[in-house]
């Protein structure tokens, strides 16, 4: 359905999809998919049918699928081929389908969205459950074990500042569903949970770590170049009050006085992208870590401190074919041909996706946590 070069493939069905039928792939008009740093990724499916076509039964069918009590929904996979690779784009499930009737002889249209597989992580509610001297790497493990049918593999880094609760003084319990509690665990310890597709078809990666900003970077986003451009739309925009310093406090076990504590940003995982940093503008006290203990408040504070350094960012839309691949979230890319102020290194902050008959485009969210490239070149 897409340009010379690029085939798209949908599959669907409950737990392992399988290949969509032709007539599904017929009617397939339009794909949005939406990966996104800090959010769930989502996808967006619009079909044109008629009120005699198949597609009712099909979707009748799927709906029924998460009619039942603990059955889990629909799940779409979408892969596309590139130049003969294949690269999955999408791997989640069903949450919504919406119909819009066709008139005066112009078909109608199906639209189904969804989200990814941490969707399948919301649907129980498991508050209650114990966990009994595990650290938190091994109540990670052990939730993310429950969904191995759905290809998930956990991924976990250790915690910086590791805290296990003895089981006479306290039994850490699960609070909502997975996917909050596994939330709640990574806010706590600074951290982010996120599922992500990997270059094998079915199987995903449940990370729960640090969000890293190092890596090979992409091939870079050249803005007027002649025959090396390969962005259509690039625009950046820079806040320089955005920098915030939080203070944790921790508590004297002797005197009972509360030692306030700066945190600063500093993260090998996440290192400074730009030559001038954000400048501190504000100081955020954080009074309720002074009822944790040391480990906790100093996990909560650079939690905080992440959140706010990222003073630079950049949107724009390219065209996949001219690129030469897709780009992709939470992976750092250059930008060439901006100027000294905004050249260099970035971070991938969101990526959308749109696929229609004889295109591939996308738009992007870029962030990086100060002006000047720390690097003289980035790679082509």
């Amino acid at each position: 359905m897409l340009a010379k070069g690029i085939q798209l493939s949908l599959l669907m069905g409950p737990v392992i999809p399988a290949p969509a039928p032709r007539v599904v792939m017929d009617a397939l008009d339009n794909v949005q998919v939406t990966t996104s740093a800090g959010s769930a990724s989502g996808f967006q499916l619009s079909f044109q049918f008629t009120a005699k076509s198949d597609l009712n039964t099909i979707f009748l069918i799927a709906a029924a699928q998460g009619a039942g009590v603990g059955t889990p929904p629909l799940r779409v996979m979408l892969v596309v081929t590139l130049n003969g690779t294949p690269q999955p784009l999408f791997d989640g499930v069903m949450t919504h389908v919406e119909v819009q009737t066709g008139s005066n002889g112009a078909p109608g249209t199906v639209t189904v969205t969804g989200e990814d597989l941490t969707k399948v992580m919301d649907m129980q509610d498991f508050s209650g459950l114990p966990f009994p001297a595990l650290p938190i790497e091994a109540r990670v493990a052990l939730i993310c074990a429950k969904y191995a049918a759905f290809g998930l593999i956990p991924l976990v880094i250790p915690v910086l500042f590791p805290d296990i609760p003895i089981p006479v003084d306290k039994i850490p319990s699960q609070q909502g569903t997975d996917l909050q509690y596994l939330k709640l665990l990574a806010e706590q310890v600074g951290y982010v949970f996120y599922v992500e597709t990997v270059p094998t078809p079915g199987t995903n990666i449940a990370y729960f770590g640090p969000e890293i900003k190092i890596g090979v970077p992409q091939p870079a986003l050249n803005v007027d170049m002649d025959a090396l451009t390969n962005v259509e739309n690039l625009s950046f925009s820079f806040d320089p009050t955005k920098g915030v310093l939080p203070v944790v406090f921790i508590q004297n076990q002797l005197t009972h006085i509360p030692i306030p504590i700066p945190i600063p940003n500093i993260n090998p995982l996440q290192p400074p992208l730009g030559v001038l940093s954000t400048p501190i503008s504000n100081i955020k006290f954080l009074k309720d870590t002074a009822k944790m203990n040391p480990m906790q408040a100093i996990s909560k504070g650079l939690a905080e401190a992440k959140k706010s350094q990222d003073s630079v960012s950049a949107s724009g839309s390219l065209n996949v074919l001219r690129y030469g691949r897709p780009l992709k979230a939470r992976q750092l890319v250059g930008v060439r041909g901006v100027g000294v102020a905004y050249d260099g290194l970035y971070f991938v902050q969101s990526v959308t996706s749109t696929l229609k008959r004889g295109e591939f485009n996308q738009s992007f969210q870029l962030s990086r946590n100060g002006l000047v490239s720390i690097t003289p070149r980035v790679p082509v």
